[in-house]
């Protein structure tokens, strides 16, 4: 049995159209955004999803509650599924934390292990976020071909995708750049009989026996509705 799990990032912000971090700051999805949501919605919906996940941040509900207006299903939101927290930096402009902290950016997308100030890892945000997954395949035995949706954000969905498909964490950062509605499409397929089971040295490892039993493969990433909305 293989179960479908689609990741789908937000539509835009006016902080994403600006360049400002957003972090866990509430910000709401701009016009653009808003009519990204109910687009990939009707993109998404001939998938007949059996549920929808959602950060409860509301630029990631609102996205969620236009896919399940089309399907018919109600949203369930949990805060594991918020963006990182980027401490001190939400709220700031690009520009504004390279001037204050040069190279910290860069440093940030390419250590999994660092954080902003007071913010939190991308190994953080892998746990919490790998934890919501794990779940829902321990509580669900019959999610097969029909897809279970959560939707997110960019980050969490990048370090949500590095921890399911069992990645060193030096290579996390090989997950960047996921547009505004876009997603991730990934299946999970039974561990073959004759594997060890999940490495030991995993940085974030299954959390439930059903889910140490599985193998997560990557079937899509970035894909997004063509032509993009709002592109010229």
């Amino acid at each position: 049995m293989t179960r479908r799990l689609i990741l789908l990032r937000h539509g835009q912000t006016h902080y994403n159209a600006s360049f400002r971090m957003q972090g866990q700051l509430d910000t709401e999805l701009s016009e653009l955004g808003i009519r990204q949501a109910h687009a990939v919605g009707r993109v998404l919906a001939p998938r007949r999803p059996w549920t929808i996940l959602s950060s409860d941040l509301r630029r990631a509900r609102d996205t969620a509650a236009a896919l399940a207006t089309e399907v018919g299903l109600d949203v369930h939101t949990d805060p594991r599924l918020r963006e990182t927290n980027l401490g001190t930096w939400q709220g700031m402009s690009h520009s504004e934390v390279d001037g204050q902290w040069p190279d910290a950016r860069l440093r940030w997308r390419s250590s999994p292990r660092w954080s902003p100030p007071e913010g939190e890892s991308r190994i953080d945000v892998a746990r919490r976020t790998r934890a919501v997954v794990d779940e829902l395949v321990q509580q669900q035995p019959e999610w097969s071909e029909r897809p279970a949706v959560i939707v997110a954000h960019g980050g969490a969905i990048a370090a949500m995708t590095a921890a399911l498909l069992e990645l060193p964490v030096e290579q996390y950062p090989m997950f960047n750049g996921l547009g505004n509605t876009c997603w991730v499409q990934l299946s999970a397929h039974r561990r073959p009989e004759e594997s060890d089971g999940p490495s030991a040295d995993l940085d974030v490892p299954p959390g439930t026996d059903t889910a140490r039993g599985l193998l997560w493969r990557l079937d899509q990433w970035n894909a997004g509705v063509t032509p993009p909305v709002g592109a010229p």
